[in-house]
């Protein structure tokens, strides 16, 4: 399994929530209590979006954002641009469709707007290696995908809701796959599309229970360990052996949940040379002994599954 694959699996995405919003003349919607990832996809028109340390991005029809860990961000009209101190409020309409700004009159802005939530007790971790912000734009899966969810949406036939559901999971992955081209500042989808880092990163995804160096890292890179550690740190955001270690502790946790492994078993699949070795190492990075934390969590089985 390569890295993506192993991320997606463990992060298990679900989608929770999803709308299709209208918008017409001056608007700007704002949300500050966001508390678990937002998607949008522009299906007609152009609009801004504004996310907290990142520039403002201009959206246009077949664009598709997807911001994993979203805190607050802005919404807004490019043309025209909405007064200073203006803020919307969604209405929603009899048809189920939110309408923004002018309540009457045909769309000038269509989007699909949702939140999802990752169903896996290590988001936060695999979050972090995912970047800030995803932009995809004029992706052609993404845009079949994308109508497939909004005439499902908009109908009234069985099963209505399992379907935009399973949909809009492939939706995200897909997304969160295409991300790799959208200029991320940091994270794995950066590191894997970088011709340096990539290697690296496949060979400790495939092979943790290796005794990985920095210098043998390097080497899988191509590049000196000076070089290499400068580039990983920079393009990843945090250095190899960090990223390595969280890692290890991530697939620990993920096989004592769920209770088919020995606490030597796990120590020899992570890389530690004994089952002392591993206790301690887990104990610091996790706040608890790894049986204690076993316990913790018995009878709360948990697969791989992405769905």
């Amino acid at each position: 399994m390569d890295p993506f694959s192993e991320i997606i699996s463990l992060l298990r995405p679900q989608a929770s929530h999803s709308k299709l919003s209208h918008a017409s003349g001056p608007f700007r919607v704002r949300r500050d209590d966001v508390s678990e990832a937002f998607y949008s996809a522009v299906l007609y028109g152009s609009a801004s979006l504004e996310v907290a340390e990142e520039d403002a991005v201009e959206l246009n029809a077949g664009d598709f954002i997807l911001i994993p860990a979203a805190k607050s961000f802005t919404m807004s009209s490019l043309d025209p641009k909405p007064p200073h101190g203006l803020v919307s409020q969604p209405v929603e309409g009899e048809d189920g469709v939110f309408r923004v700004g002018q309540l009457k009159g045909e769309p000038e802005v269509q989007l699909l707007i949702g939140h999802c939530t990752f169903d896996s007790p290590d988001a936060d971790l695999l979050v972090s290696l995912l970047p800030g912000l995803i932009v995809v734009r004029g992706e052609g899966r993404l845009a079949t995908l994308t109508e497939l969810v909004r005439d499902e949406a908009r109908a009234n036939r069985p099963a209505r809701d399992v379907i935009v559901e399973y949909l809009l999971q492939v939706l995200l992955i897909e997304a969160i796959r295409s991300g790799s081209d959208s200029g991320a500042s940091t994270g794995l989808l950066r590191g894997l599309a970088d011709l340096r880092i990539a290697p690296p990163l496949r060979a400790m995804h495939s092979n943790p229970a290796h005794n990985w160096t920095v210098p043998e890292l390097a080497k899988e890179a191509g590049l000196s360990r000076s070089a290499f550690f400068s580039r990983f740190d920079r393009i990843m955001g945090v250095s190899p052996m960090a990223y390595l270690q969280n890692w290890r502790m991530t697939m620990a946790k993920n096989m004592l949940r769920s209770g088919g492994h020995s606490i030597a078993e796990i120590s020899a699949k992570t890389g530690y040379g004994s089952s002392s070795a591993f206790s301690t190492a887990f104990t610091r990075c996790v706040g608890s002994p790894p049986a204690r934390f076993a316990k913790s969590i018995a009878g709360d089985k948990g697969t791989l599954s992405i769905f």
